[in-house]
């Protein structure tokens, strides 16, 4: 194969990658205004930006028929950047900013431990090849994302530690847990089949709609529960 297209995937990886580099910098002034918005939201984008990457990336090397173990390995490195270094990064600085001086924030670096486990463990089970056993580490930083949303929109108490302490705890367990979740992947064109997966893209668009950014928090809720009333 020639190596241009060879690589071709694992340029995407890297594109997401980056995007992860720039949402931990932009993570890191909080609530300072940057082009118009807080710099926080532009560490929404680039995750976003990073997930789109994580997307095609997949696509690429499916249709070009482009797989390989580094390319594995380093989709899973990126991910933790993107998807546990960065949202934990958004957590820390939002509740530094709102708690000064607190210990609250240093507990947000729980987030890519259990992130860290997590892809290690996906990287050397064979049994996640159509379905994900635990949550997937992009769905965490969607968590997240609605999270620091909905708490900077003055939902104070999300930022104590009696509401945050447990909701850590229950994300990192949930990521390493044995509970099994569908994947978005659509292989049959009927609904039967793709019952899960359609519902959950018609209340991406509702919570959306409704709640905007911080609608995924209970995007991510709604597909937790989606997986155990599907589950097989």
């Amino acid at each position: 194969m020639n190596p241009i297209v060879k690589n071709i995937p694992n340029s995407i990886t890297c594109i997401n990658l980056a995007a992860g580099c720039m949402a931990i910098v932009a993570a890191a002034h909080a609530y300072d205004p940057l082009w118009g918005l807080m710099a926080f939201q532009w560490a929404f984008i680039f995750i976003a930006v990073g997930a789109v990457a994580d997307f095609f990336d997949g696509f690429a090397a499916r249709a070009l028929h482009a797989y390989s173990n580094l390319g594995k390995e380093l989709d899973s490195l990126c991910d933790l950047v993107t998807f546990g270094v960065a949202p934990a990064m958004i957590m820390f600085n939002l509740l530094a900013a709102q708690q000064p001086g607190s210990w609250i924030c240093w507990a947000a670096l729980l987030i890519p431990v259990a992130g860290a486990i997590r892809l290690a463990r996906f990287n050397i089970d064979t049994r996640q090849t159509t379905s994900f056993i635990g949550l997937p580490i992009p769905a965490n930083a969607i968590f997240w994302i609605g999270y620091a949303a909905l708490m900077s929109q003055g939902v104070d108490f999300l930022a104590e530690w009696y509401c945050f302490i447990p909701v850590l705890c229950v994300e990192c367990w949930l990521m390493n847990s044995p509970l099994r979740m569908f994947s978005l992947k659509i292989k049959h064109f009927s609904f039967k089949d793709n019952a899960p997966q359609l519902l959950l893209i018609v209340a991406a668009a509702v919570f959306c709609f409704t709640l905007g950014v911080a609608g995924l928090l209970w995007l991510i809720v709604f597909y937790i529960l989606l997986s155990v009333a599907f589950r097989k």
